[in-house]
């Protein structure tokens, strides 16, 4: 972790507050695995392209991370049988900034991703708490509103601990996202897992605009891999569980942090 604080530090830093304008919750995203090995070679290749969000003078923040499903874990199954209109619902902290998100991630057959969201501030990650959102609205009722499921439908299922460094390009049109340290606790099984080399990259923009990353990432012959930290964590941690459209996915992560 010193080698990329010391590479960030070179980095112009963006605010929360300037980062407001960047949200872009209706998005098309494209991720990439890398081994963290490569990192610092990207993060010095981009760093005039790019600003750095700092929170209370850091650059790495830690999220930590509660998924839902239902008792069939059909949120899941859909991603793993290629439903292409699915969702996702997650409790997520923002350690650093103190904020907790309800939030609910739905993906359209356009490929598009929209990310809906309430403010849940006495929301515990470890628990089943439910209080008031910023809106005044209950989060049964977000649920039960914004997404095709309901709160006594499902429960959490898995936690993911990880960091996270957010950079935006100097025209503020792309938000990206890299992610290592990856933890997994299955709250179901008790199953834990972790690849400590593994690094997912995901860009975030509003349409196909030019991405001085993703020329980084090909000039490293670096490929677009879609992969989602959800099922995968979930096929890792579940004994028994479908999981034939994963296998590969995992084989190929495993070939690249040669493991």
């Amino acid at each position: 972790m010193t080698e990329l604080t010391d590479i960030l530090s070179a980095y112009t830093p963006i605010s929360l507050q300037e980062m407001d304008s960047v949200k872009l919750m209706n998005r098309i995203d494209t991720k990439y695995v890398v081994s963290l090995d490569l990192l610092p070679t990207l993060l010095e290749t981009a760093r005039d392209d790019y600003y750095v969000q700092e929170i209370e003078g850091k650059r790495i923040a830690l999220y930590d991370t509660m998924y839902y499903d239902t008792s069939t874990l059909d949120m899941y199954i859909r991603h793993h049988d290629k439903q292409l209109v699915r969702q996702k619902i997650r409790v997520r902290q923002y350690v650093d900034s103190g904020f907790t998100f309800l939030e609910i991630k739905r993906k359209n057959n356009k490929g598009r991703t929209k990310k809906k969201r309430i403010a849940v501030p006495g929301f515990r990650i470890n628990g089943n708490t439910i209080g008031k959102g910023k809106e005044d609205i209950t989060v049964e009722e977000f649920i039960s509103q914004k997404s095709r499921y309901t709160w006594d439908s499902i429960s959490p299922h898995l936690r993911t601990d990880f960091n996270r460094v957010t950079l935006v390009n100097k025209e503020k049109t792309e938000r990206l996202t890299i992610d290592l340290n990856l933890v997994w606790d299955n709250i179901i099984t008790g199953e834990t897992m972790t690849y400590p080399n593994l690094v997912i990259i995901e860009l975030k923009r509003a349409g196909h605009i030019y991405s001085p990353m993703a020329q980084i990432l090909r000039d490293n012959h670096i490929h677009p891999f879609k992969v989602s930290k959800y099922c995968i964590g979930t096929a890792l941690t579940t004994p028994n569980l479908k999981r034939n459209r994963f296998k590969s996915k995992i084989h190929t992560i495993e070939k690249i942090l040669d493991l």
